[in-house]
């Protein structure tokens, strides 16, 4: 498996995968147009290929020392066989470049093999986003990796 910087030519084949994986709350074309175009600096998103096929993208905000895991998507028949892991992977050693203290993401309350990586990776939960997913109204746990040792995370505003 090969992971590498998303481009703008990836974007056919993660829209596909997107609606698959996300039915009721996919990203549309014009967001991730919007999010590899980032001007700004502050994205990244990656791209894992097995044998040349899209096993699965994840995307970064990274602004003020801070990150934020955006999404992370894996074909269904490869989840399981560590795409994710790579891919999270990917993004924490590129908000170590940028200097991010905190990382931080949402993850869906009824996703635990979503939950057990993050989990497996340091995060921890630190918070709910009450009915946060629609039109589901599924909760958001929210949970952030401090690579600072010693310091506990702080609490940002949302329910536990």
């Amino acid at each position: 498996m090969k992971v590498r910087e998303m481009t703008l030519d990836d974007l056919f084949g993660v829209l596909e995968l997107e609606h698959v994986l996300f039915t009721d709350d996919a990203w549309s074309e014009d967001t991730y147009r919007s999010e590899l175009a980032d001007p700004g600096g502050t994205r990244h998103y990656v791209l894992a290929e097995d044998d040349g096929v899209l096993a699965g993208w994840a995307g970064l905000a990274a602004v003020g020392g801070q990150g934020d895991v955006l999404t992370i998507g894996v074909r269904p028949e490869l989840q399981g066989r560590g795409v994710g892991s790579a891919l999270l992977t990917a993004l924490l050693d590129e908000a170590a470049v940028r200097d991010c203290a905190e990382v931080f993401l949402d993850v869906r309350a009824d996703n635990d093999r979503a939950r057990r990586l993050y989990e497996r990776f340091g995060f921890t939960a630190v918070g709910v986003r009450k009915r946060y997913y629609q039109p589901s109204g599924v909760d958001a746990i929210v949970m952030v990796r401090d690579s600072r040792p010693g310091e506990v995370p702080a609490r940002r505003g949302v329910d536990m």
